[in-house]
């Protein structure tokens, strides 16, 4: 049957099948992929390649990194307003994990997920949690709107809950990231 379906690509062909002990008669035209023609179903998103010269390509490059960046203050802001789960922050065990497998998916993919989390680690290094660069910026910031230096206690007690914040954001990647391999998972008797 395959055979006679890869034979009449683009031509309406019919099918007598019987279900139930009916006979129903199918017609149908077998889509032509490459030199033969198939019939059934298929998932698969619609795939547009271009060519962009230079200033086409900076163009879209901006709007992707715009696009992104969105979707990171989205993600922030949902973990701010626990709409986001916590679960879905990721270490280096799921970025070596996403990496392989993006590289399993060709070299764009590999450099697209290098470029994303570039600009993932810039975006947050500007937030305004003190021990970030972010941070010291708004200090310098907070600094300069109460005209005067904040006393070295002062910004040792705001360095102190950044570094809190940022140490409680790795325990848990960390914990995310063990959770995800399966062998210590079984290890954790509260999941």
């Amino acid at each position: 049957m395959k055979e006679a379906i890869s034979k009449r690509a683009e031509q309406p062909i019919t099918i007598a099948v019987l279900r139930n002990g009916e006979r129903l008669a199918i017609h149908a035209t077998p889509a032509k992929i490459g030199n033969e023609g198939l019939l059934g179903i298929g998932i698969g998103d619609d795939t547009v390649k271009i060519k962009p010269g230079f200033g086409q390509a900076l163009q879209l490059s901006v709007q992707r990194n715009i696009e992104f960046a969105r979707m990171i203050f989205q993600t922030l802001w949902g973990l701010v307003t626990r709409e986001t789960s916590p679960k879905q922050l990721m270490g280096p065990v799921a970025i070596a994990q996403l990496s392989g497998e993006s590289a399993q998916l060709g070299w764009i993919a590999l450099m697209t997920l290098m470029a994303t989390i570039s600009l993932n680690l810039g975006l947050l290094n500007l937030m305004p949690i003190p021990v970030l660069d972010g941070g010291h910026i708004f200090i310098m910031a907070l600094e300069g709107i109460a005209r005067r230096d904040f006393s070295v206690h002062v910004k040792e007690k705001m360095l102190l809950a950044g570094f809190v914040v940022i140490l409680m954001l790795m325990v848990t990647v960390i914990y995310n990231d063990l959770t995800r391999i399966s062998w210590i998972e079984r290890l954790m008797p509260w999941r």
